[in-house]
């Protein structure tokens, strides 16, 4: 990855950025988007377009979030490249973003992909029961992500997503929150933007509550994924890691189970990213990951609808 300028990264966001509708004009108006729903609705035996594109309240529950945006996702990136010949070469993505960007990147199919995700989504719910599991967003212009450490210590709280130099998300049993607030305002006394955000999620991941089922997530991952292909997955960052997968196939599995109950490194992905390519374009229902890259004086182009699409992409 030595020809830096010259390359496309592609990143992709993960829960949190469904929405209804999600991606209804790409499956509309370009048919390569519409065959990417009935595969993955092929795969899973229910209508998946359907779930994404009408009310249906199953659609923000983590089984079905996940697959919905994963095939959304695929979706979008398969009809950008036909519409505008996008082609990356870099990919990320933001804990369930990971495996759209192995999708994208060709080292997993997505009719194995959205199987691996849904029973993923429903071990991690079922892992703590609804209500005992909580998360925050800790904000702060240079945020110490060490002195963070340290204030949660001894609750039952990890660190979750590390985001930017301005975000870092803890993550674990919801009745330490309160405490935990309590010691960050006061470990963080001063700091310019501090802000303690409780987040609407309805378990605590990549915590140490998601580690009783990395094992179960190991059997499905290897029962579910038999075409994975690690030496595909180079162009890949790794949540788990913060580096690019390694291209060995037991190095990518296990980043991909330890990723369950460890943080997220996005901080180091977009180092990664950044590194590797001149240009960078978030693909998904949302851009969260658009302001993260923004902490870094580093451009990414979010693309979250087709008309999105045709404004960057018509005037270049």
């Amino acid at each position: 990855m030595d020809q830096k300028g010259s390359l496309t990264a592609v990143v992709f966001p993960g829960q949190g950025a469904q929405r209804a509708g999600m991606g209804k004009d790409f499956f509309d108006q370009v048919p390569v988007c519409r065959a990417a729903y009935e595969e993955a609705a092929d795969a899973l035996g229910w209508d998946v377009a359907d779930m994404c594109f009408s009310d249906d309240e199953r659609l923000h529950l983590t089984e079905y979030t996940q697959p919905c945006i994963l095939t959304t996702e695929v979706a979008m990136l398969r009809g950008l490249a036909i519409r505008y010949g996008f082609a990356p070469s870099v990919y990320a993505g933001h804990s369930l973003g990971e495996f759209t960007a192995l999708v994208g990147a060709g080292a997993l199919p997505l009719a194995e992909a959205v199987g691996i995700v849904q029973q993923r989504g429903r071990l991690m719910q079922a892992a703590v029961p609804v209500g005992m599991g909580g998360m925050a967003a800790v904000i702060a212009d240079h945020l110490d992500i060490d002195i963070l450490r340290d204030a949660i210590l001894d609750l039952p709280l990890d660190v979750a997503n590390i985001n930017s130099v301005r975000q870092v998300v803890i993550s674990g049993a919801a009745d330490a929150l309160p405490e935990a607030e309590t010691r960050v305002m006061k470990a963080f006394s001063g700091t310019t933007g501090l802000r303690f955000v409780r987040l609407n999620v309805s378990a605590p991941f990549h915590s140490r509550y998601m580690r009783a089922i990395e094992e179960e997530f190991g059997r499905i991952l290897r029962e579910k994924g038999k075409s994975l292909d690690a030496s595909r997955a180079v162009s890949v960052t790794s949540n788990y890691t913060g580096t690019f997968h390694t291209g060995n196939e037991d190095d990518l599995q296990e980043a991909l189970i330890q990723q369950l109950g460890h943080a997220v490194r996005w901080r180091d992905n977009m180092a990664a990213v950044v590194s590797a390519a001149g240009r960078i374009y978030e693909v998904g229902p949302g851009r969260p990951l658009r302001d993260f890259f923004k902490t870094m004086d580093i451009e990414c182009q979010s693309v979250i609808s087709l008309s999105a699409a045709q404004r960057i992409w018509e005037k270049t």
